[in-house]
């Protein structure tokens, strides 16, 4: 007899229930904080060449993180995210994937974009906005993308990169592409109806997805605990009949490893796989953000202590592939320039208003037209309401 339920019919004769927290996932760890690694571990394969490029990656979005809140704070740009504690995840995922394997962002995972080869002068040129901008300055700051590199314009709604993620897999899949699609997310949104709507598409679609789920702890200012039941994300996987791994989000060989896993999986077997990702948001949840006011200093330095950076740091030394001096003076060299990128950037002008609707359609609609000219019609009635505008128009 068929079984249309598409569920394990087993019976019992006596009532119970199954416990909420049945099923517990364990957590891959590779590196330990000094650099070592644990006994019964396996290193992943890794070329010097490759690791140093991971470190480099990881020193740059340091730094970058650094100088552009400290720009925000000064009034330079109007917001800015930092990856701070999660860089270990973005980047060694981000490293484990094929040059056209599409990334889908949600907005911490800036390693995994200069990773794919972004450069210092458009990071800078899409958080100032200005017209050297991919996204010609309609976007905040940090919700970059580019098309060059496989890499989907973030959008602001929180999950909606989840369901599309599941539905360009898919279409990958239709396509014979030997390719897969990464997409990352916070455990804050996989609160959200679309995370399980896109989990569920790919599962019975058979797409080659990885859903990548930043557990960092907090979502915005609620802890996880406030968030969800059961073993944190991992388990879900289950529920949806796909392949989950648990990793340490501050331990990069740990994170290249699964990654790398899962998309050779993924690709042999045309099914998605969820990765949990574990590690601390060191850092505030955004510019606007002051996380003092839900959490205590005291864990915060607890979990610096748990730094990627560090661990990465130490396990190349004792490989001999980095030398601490050196190291240490590439540093200097790195915020030197991206504080002189800094100052070109800002002073480039703002995009022309006509492109406010460019890109919308091959021909803009007669409406839009319309619409355009009135706008540049109360500009030039206000200028002073908009300074900047307003001496650019045609």
């Amino acid at each position: 007899m068929t079984n249309p339920n598409n569920a394990t019919i087993s019976t019992v004769h006596s009532a119970g229930f199954t416990s909420g927290y049945a099923l517990e996932i364990p957590t891959l760890r590779v590196l330990k904080d000094d650099g070592t690694v644990y006994e019964g571990a396996t290193l992943p394969e890794l070329s010097k060449e490759q690791a140093l490029k991971m470190y480099d990656t990881m020193q740059f979005i340091r730094v970058l993180d650094e100088r552009m809140l400290a720009a925000q704070r000064q009034g330079r740009i109007s917001f800015y995210m930092q990856c701070l504690g999660e860089e270990a995840a973005t980047i060694g995922s981000a490293a484990a994937l094929h040059d056209q394997d599409m990334i889908m962002a949600q907005y911490r995972e800036q390693g995994a974009l200069r990773y794919r080869g972004f450069s210092l002068e458009q990071f800078m040129n899409q958080l100032f906005s200005n017209e050297k901008d991919l996204g010609k300055g309609r976007q905040m700051p940090v919700h970059y993308g580019s098309k060059d590199i496989y890499y989907m314009t973030i959008s602001s709604p929180l999950g909606t990169q989840i369901p599309q993620a599941a539905g360009y897999a898919y279409a990958q899949k239709l396509r014979g592409l030997p390719n897969i699609t990464l997409c990352y997310f916070g455990e804050g949104a996989a609160s959200e109806g679309d995370f399980h709507a896109g989990l569920n598409m790919a599962a019975v679609h058979n797409a080659p997805v990885i859903f990548f789920c930043r557990n960092n702890g907090y979502a915005i200012s609620t802890p996880a605990n406030e968030q969800f039941k059961g073993d944190g994300i991992a388990c879900r996987a289950v529920g949806y009949g796909m392949k989950s791994i648990r990793v340490d989000g501050a331990d990069i060989m740990a994170v290249y490893q699964a990654t790398k896993m899962a998309r050779d999986y993924a690709l042999a077997h045309n099914e998605p796989v969820l990765i949990e990702s574990m590690a601390y948001r060191l850092g505030a949840h955004s510019s606007s953000d002051d996380p003092s006011g839900y959490r205590s200093k005291e864990e915060e330095e607890l979990w610096r202590k748990n730094d990627p950076v560090s661990r990465f740091r130490l396990w190349l030394v004792k490989q001999g592939w980095l030398d601490e001096e050196a190291d240490k003076a590439k540093l200097d060299l790195l915020r030197q320039e991206i504080l002189d990128a800094l100052k070109v950037a800002e002073k480039v002008a703002k995009p022309g208003i006509e492109h406010l609707m460019s890109d919308v359609y091959a021909e803009p609609i007669p409406l839009l037209n319309e619409q355009l000219e009135e706008l540049k019609a109360h500009i030039r009635k206000y200028p002073d309401a908009y300074p900047v505008t307003a001496g650019r128009l045609d």
